[in-house]
């Protein structure tokens, strides 16, 4: 006998972050027959909406499935109770990286908005703090130099230690999702877990998002997501070269130069697909996923980052009076997006990519 043990709250905290119903899925497996993705043994998300409507919270968090699904809408659309199971299984991914976060209170400050005012506060009291510090925290006289403004001394070192303590942090929860992912057997075959051949096997699908070609309600997902991710890696491509060019004393860059424009073409490759995403929630077309407070923070937040770099780059070469006040708002910015990075929705790099990694290692596809 089976003994089941509900977490109502659980249970709520899915309801309410997903906007659905749990108690009216009447388990007619429709969502799971229409899923491309969905595996032909053990298909999801009907289990996954048996475990979230009865609180099986230990079946849910540390589920690899649950990031399997990359929320096409297409199950949503065909509900006939209007359930919405791919909002339901986007509440677990967040509940997820929440329940991962290393310490526990990273979690609740980027998922809960009572809590947005002090997660602006903490990024905003330390960079003032290093400026203080620095013996910088006043405006410069003459042209713009924003290394007058924040030594990039002091900019590189702050910046690079808290992040690799940041992201140390999220390590271990990262560790600990991947030893709960080792408890779900699929009875597939293949070896137990192992990270390596899982990823060398799933890499490729990663890095071209093929699996949001086989959505059909939302297929324009993937053009995107597709902008996003890669407008951001050329940015932290950029960010490395610059933090190297401030440290050979190369730096500011020329408008010119190679990596300036190559921050520019990431700059438009984000204004992209960050504007695709805010039209498709807006329209909220069928199919369309709900938008919940973690997708707009997310969003929000890399919106404004770019916007800003864009601002202050022409504040610097226009000399603009103001221009290092704006430099202070993006430096914000940029520390709100990278330090929270693995506790917010933008988690799900990490989160989907070790998640897949464990299903292809054990030939589950």
């Amino acid at each position: 006998m089976i003994e089941l043990k509900p977490d109502i709250q659980f249970k709520k905290e899915i309801e309410r972050i997903s906007g659905a119903s749990l108690s009216t899925c009447m388990q007619c497996g429709t969502c799971s027959v229409v899923c491309n993705l969905s595996p032909d043994e053990q298909p999801f998300p009907r289990k996954e909406m048996v475990h979230a409507g009865w609180g099986m919270k230990e079946k849910l968090i540390g589920n690899p499935d649950v990031w399997l699904c990359h929320q096409c809408g297409d199950c949503s659309t065909h509900c006939p109770r209007g359930v919405n199971p791919a909002d339901v299984l986007a509440a677990t991914r967040v509940a997820t990286y929440r329940s991962y976060a290393t310490p526990g209170f990273m979690g609740k400050l980027v998922s809960m908005p009572s809590m947005l005012p002090l997660a602006i506060l903490l990024p905003t009291i330390i960079i003032a703090g290093i400026i203080w510090l620095a013996g910088t925290l006043s405006i410069p006289e003459g042209p713009v130099n924003y290394s007058l403004f924040f030594p990039h001394g002091w900019l590189n070192s702050s910046f690079t230690l808290l992040t690799l303590a940041s992201y140390g942090m999220a390590a271990i929860g990262i560790s600990r999702f991947w030893k709960d992912l080792q408890r779900h057997e699929y009875g597939t075959g293949g070896p137990k877990g192992n990270f390596w051949s899982g990823f060398w096997k799933v890499k490729n699908e990663i890095l071209a998002h093929s699996r949001f070609s086989k959505c059909v309600q939302n297929s324009g997902r993937k053009t995107a997501h597709f902008l996003v991710f890669y407008g951001f890696l050329l940015l932290l491509l950029v960010t490395l070269y610059a933090i190297y060019a401030a440290v050979t004393g190369k730096y500011p860059l020329a408008f010119s130069n190679p990596f300036k424009i190559l921050g520019n073409i990431a700059s438009l490759m984000l204004f992209s697909g960050l504007g695709i995403m805010i039209v498709n929630r807006l329209s909220k077309r069928e199919g369309t996923e709900r938008s919940s407070y973690s997708d707009w923070l997310l969003i929000v937040a890399m919106l404004l980052l770019t916007m800003s770099g864009v601002v202050i780059e022409a504040a610097r070469f226009m000399d603009w009076s103001f221009a290092y006040h704006l430099y202070f708002f993006h430096l914000v910015c940029v520390w709100f997006v990278i330090i929270y990075l693995p506790y917010t929705k933008f988690g799900h790099i990490i989160y989907r990519t070790v998640a897949m990694t464990y299903a292809f290692s054990r030939n589950r596809k």
